[in-house]
């Protein structure tokens, strides 16, 4: 199985042949290596309905009949736009062909901004998201604080790799993140969401510094993890 990061909050998984995107921002995205032009992609999964989150998920879907989960609303206003959905919500599970998918809680905001006819749309609670796939599980947090769940999802799972935002402002910073990584107890923990903004700006490996020997690890865009 290969894992990879492509900038914000943008995470690859491929395996079982299969191409899953998280978080597919990537026009707009000034970090990220990847064009959606020309992506191939089977599954999407979105944490929230944030513009930066959902990014080029319409056209993605659309374009590789790509099928969508998500949080309920979010998920029934991208199927509005002909996009093939699964919903689901937070505490849910459901096995797809691809993997096991799960919600977790998440403490942040979750709207999609149309900035032309300046609409906000509601789209329903933030989420992470527990991939179970290959015997593997990855934990993507999505935009959150710190809370302390977070320690019950790491005694009930046995995460190999969570994907926690550092960037501060909007999400936890590093130091919230610190913590975070320990109640979570997953064997690597990636940094993301930072950089990507001005007013998220913030030293990675300085956080991974922080974290016990061998479990924190920077993934430079592009860059794989082997799992």
């Amino acid at each position: 199985m290969k894992v990879s990061y492509h900038g914000h909050s943008v995470v690859k998984v491929e395996a079982n042949g299969k191409t899953i995107l998280f978080d597919p921002f990537i026009t707009g995205n000034g970090l990220t290596d990847l064009k959606a032009e020309d992506l191939k992609v089977d599954v999407i999964l979105l944490t929230h309905g944030h513009n930066d989150h959902v990014g080029d998920t319409v056209d993605l879907a659309l374009k590789n009949d790509a099928l969508v989960v998500a949080p309920f609303e979010l998920a029934e206003y991208l199927g509005w736009q002909g996009v093939k959905v699964h919903e689901m919500h937070i505490g849910g599970a459901h096995e797809f062909d691809f993997g096991k998918v799960k919600l977790t809680q998440a403490f942040h905001g979750s709207s999609y901004t149309d900035y032309e006819t300046k609409t906000i749309v509601y789209t329903g609670m933030p989420s992470g998201i527990l991939l179970t796939i290959d015997g593997k599980t990855i934990f993507h947090a999505g935009d959150t604080a710190l809370f302390s769940d977070m320690k019950l999802i790491g005694e009930l799972n046995n995460i190999d790799v969570a994907f926690l935002p550092i960037g501060d402002n909007f999400t936890m910073g590093p130091d919230d993140a610190v913590l975070a990584a320990k109640w979570l107890d997953a064997s690597t923990v990636v940094p993301i969401h930072f950089n990507t903004f001005p007013v998220i700006e913030q030293n990675p490996q300085e956080f991974v510094s922080k974290l016990p020997e061998g479990v924190g690890r920077v993934l430079e865009v592009g860059e794989v993890l082997d799992l």
